[in-house]
């Protein structure tokens, strides 16, 4: 396998220490450059070429969203951001993943050892599950725009937060729903599907692996651009058509139905999957109170959360559908569910939002 290399943008000296020792002790990985302030950077991207570069948001002289609004036009390089975790860092996090930016990660207290190597943990299964080629062609035909996870030692399942069950097969309102999770280069595929879906679609319903506060900007974000009226869920809200609502970053969401149709509970429960919210869980709620109401959709994004569950909504007579590799930034997640024929049919975005319209208004 190809060595991955990594530049380091950082006005911290230590935060650039301590990322290279890292990095380069780790198999498949070599850090080739480092550079306090974008203007040192544009010059050793130049010379080093690197696959991948980690970018820091506030920085010195230049901040890093005019520089990567920059890079994306003269050298689209694969970009990971390193934010800070504040409602600024949230929003400006949010502009980066549209200006091009392919993920993100939150910086750790240097205080906190454990922190610190979860942080180096994830930011090293980032790395290498972005396919540098693929990533910078995709760069290349983007349109410029002008200027997480969390980690524990135990991985839960879903049955820590919603027990699996025989569904009882009762009658429920046929109202549709539609459930959709995703993971590394989720936000921009669903702004793209919300924006593109009328009005009078059915509720809908996202687990995106994204961290508190940033889920928050996420939602308003995509409010801006979609006619649907998407926002943060809130405990207890009801889902209703014309409205989506994501998953609030450190809470797992779970759908439920009664006699006036759907609402969401949050629930603190452990991570599952090493995710809280997790897509398992959503998808695993859906299975059992919306059964073949529901239409599942399973985007890009790393590991395996939200394939087992994603079966278990197809068992119930759910339609679902699987993000195809081709438009993938990662294809982890739906190809572990393609792999479980947990999808009924694998897609692109474009036949995605097609997919989701036709079932949205067929009769069960």
């Amino acid at each position: 396998m190809k060595e991955k290399t990594v530049l380091i943008i950082d006005d911290s000296a230590l935060m650039r220490k301590m990322l290279s020792i890292a990095l380069d002790n780790t198999p498949g990985i070599k850090v080739v450059a480092t550079a306090m302030d974008p203007y040192i950077a544009a010059n050793k991207i130049n010379r080093f070429k690197p696959d991948i570069i980690t970018l820091d948001i506030q920085m010195p002289r230049m901040d890093g969203l005019t520089f990567l609004s920059k890079l994306m036009v003269a050298n689209p390089v694969p970009v990971i951001m390193v934010s800070a975790f504040t409602d600024k860092g949230a929003n400006e996090t949010m502009k980066a993943l549209q200006m091009g930016a392919v993920d993100f990660i939150l910086k750790p207290n240097y205080e906190d050892s454990s922190k610190w190597e979860n942080f180096i943990e994830e930011l090293i299964e980032k790395i290498k599950s972005i396919d540098s080629d693929k990533i910078q062609k995709k760069l290349i035909n983007k349109p410029v725009l002008p200027a997480n996870p969390m980690v524990v030692e135990k991985k839960y399942s879903a049955d820590v937060i919603i027990p699996k069950k025989k569904i009882l097969k009762y009658n429920i309102k046929t109202d549709k729903i539609i459930v959709i999770g995703a993971s590394t280069g989720g936000t921009e595929v669903i702004d793209r599907v919300l924006s593109e879906l009328p009005e009078e679609i059915p509720g809908i319903v996202i687990a995106q692996h994204m961290p508190e506060k940033f889920t928050e900007a996420f939602a308003n974000r995509v409010n801006t651009h979609s006619r649907l009226y998407v926002k943060e869920a809130e405990d207890s809200e009801r889902i209703y058509s014309g409205m989506a609502v994501v998953a609030p970053g450190g809470r797992h969401m779970i759908l439920k139905h009664d006699k006036d149709g759907y609402f969401v509970v949050l629930n603190d429960g452990p991570p599952v999957n090493r995710h809280r919210p997790s897509v398992d869980v959503l998808f695993r709620s859906a299975a059992q109170c919306a059964g073949k109401n529901a239409i599942g959709v399973i985007l890009t994004g790393m590991g395996n959360d939200g394939a087992e569950g994603l079966l278990e909504m197809r068992d119930e007579g759910a339609v679902t559908a699987a993000q195809d590799e081709e438009s993938c930034v990662v294809f982890g997640m739906p190809n572990e569910a393609i792999k479980r024929n947990a999808a009924c049919e694998v897609l692109n975005i474009e036949e995605i939002i097609e997919f989701i319209k036709d079932y949205s208004y067929t009769r069960v």
